[in-house]
C-alpha cells in the first residue's frame, strides 16, 4: 500500500530542490551578464597597490570608426583594418597615478599635484626609467607601455564606435561638458576612476591625460601593419617620435578623445596632460 504522506515529502524535497537549482541558474546567468557588461570586473594587485585587468585575446576593427564624419578620421586613421590580438594581458585598471610614480621614483614631476592624480609631465624617456625600476623589483612580472594595437583593442573594449561603447550625444561639440566616461574641456588633470569604465573595467581610456604607447609613429603604417600582434614600423620609417592616444583633459571636444585619434611626439617630449598606463605579462 502506498504511504501518500511519504509520497508528499518526496515530492516536496524535489520541488526545493528544483527551485534552489533554478535560483542557481539565474544567479550565476546574471553574474555572467554582469561580468559581460563590465560591472563585476576582478583585477589583480601588485604590491604597490597598483591594479590590473586581465583583457582577452581576439580580433577587432582597428583605425577610424563605423559611421564617423570626415572630421572625426584624420587620413593616419585609415585604412580600417582588422587586428589580431594574439595573447591576452593585463593592463592598468587607471593611469599610472602620482602616488605609484613617487613610490618608485622618489619625485613626482607632476603640474597638478594629488595622490591620486595621473603622474604628467613626463616624457616617453622618463616612462622608461620608471618601468625599468619597477622591473628591477623582480615580482614575478614584466612591465611596459601597450602597444598601440593592444591599447585601442583594450580602449574599445569589443565596441566599434568611436568612444568605446560609451554614450556621447554630440561627438562634435566644442566646449562642451565632459560625458560620464571621460575627462575633457575641463581645468585640470582629475583623481582616475571618477568616470565609468568601459566594458572591461578599464578608466580614463578617453581623456584625462594623453597615453605614451610602444610605437613608433608612422602615418602610413596602416596600409602594411601585419594582422597579427602589430609593433608599429622600424626606426627607419618612423615620423616625429611615438604614438600618443587617448586625449586629454586639455581638448574641447569628445571627437578629440575617440579611440583611433593617433598623435605623436619626440621621445624627450614633456607637457601637463601627459602621462601613460602600464601593460603587464608574466615572465
Amino acid at each position: 500500500m502506498v504511504d501518500h504522506r511519504s509520497v508528499g515529502r518526496f515530492l516536496n524535497g524535489l520541488l526545493v530542490r528544483f527551485v534552489i537549482a533554478g535560483c542557481s541558474f539565474m544567479m550565476s546567468a546574471a553574474a555572467l551578464r554582469a561580468a559581460q557588461q563590465g560591472t563585476a570586473v576582478a583585477y589583480s594587485t601588485n604590491d604597490l597597490g597598483m591594479q590590473f585587468a586581465s583583457v582577452p585575446a581576439g580580433q577587432f576593427p582597428m583605425g577610424c570608426s563605423e559611421g564617423v564624419k570626415p572630421v572625426e578620421c584624420g587620413a593616419e586613421e585609415k585604412p580600417r583594418h582588422t587586428v589580431q590580438i594574439t595573447r591576452g594581458f593585463e593592463i592598468g585598471k587607471t593611469e599610472v597615478t602620482q602616488k605609484q610614480w613617487q613610490s618608485v621614483m622618489g619625485s613626482n614631476p607632476s603640474q597638478h599635484k594629488g595622490d591620486d592624480l595621473p603622474v604628467e609631465e613626463v616624457s616617453f624617456q622618463d616612462v622608461q626609467a620608471f618601468l625599468n625600476k619597477l622591473n628591477a623589483r623582480n615580482d614575478g612580472f614584466l612591465y611596459r607601455v601597450p602597444t598601440e594595437a593592444e591599447w585601442e583593442y583594450a580602449a574599445r573594449a569589443d565596441h566599434a564606435d568611436q568612444f568605446g561603447g560609451a554614450k556621447v550625444a554630440n561627438s562634435l561639440a566644442r566646449y562642451a561638458p565632459a560625458d560620464d566616461w571621460a575627462w575633457y574641456n575641463v581645468e585640470q588633470t582629475n583623481p582616475v576612476a571618477a568616470k565609468q569604465p568601459n566594458a572591461w573595467g578599464l578608466y580614463d581610456m578617453r581623456g584625462n591625460v594623453n597615453e605614451w604607447v610602444q610605437d613608433w609613429y608612422d602615418p602610413k603604417y596602416y596600409r602594411d601593419s601585419p594582422m597579427a600582434d602589430p609593433k608599429g614600423p622600424n626606426t627607419d620609417a618612423a615620423e616625429g617620435g611615438r604614438v600618443v592616444r587617448g586625449g586629454s583633459f586639455h581638448d574641447d571636444g569628445p571627437w578629440l578623445t575617440r579611440v583611433s585619434l593617433r598623435q605623436h611626439f619626440l621621445e624627450d617630449y614633456k607637457h601637463f596632460d601627459l602621462g601613460f598606463r602600464v601593460v603587464r605579462e608574466k615572465r
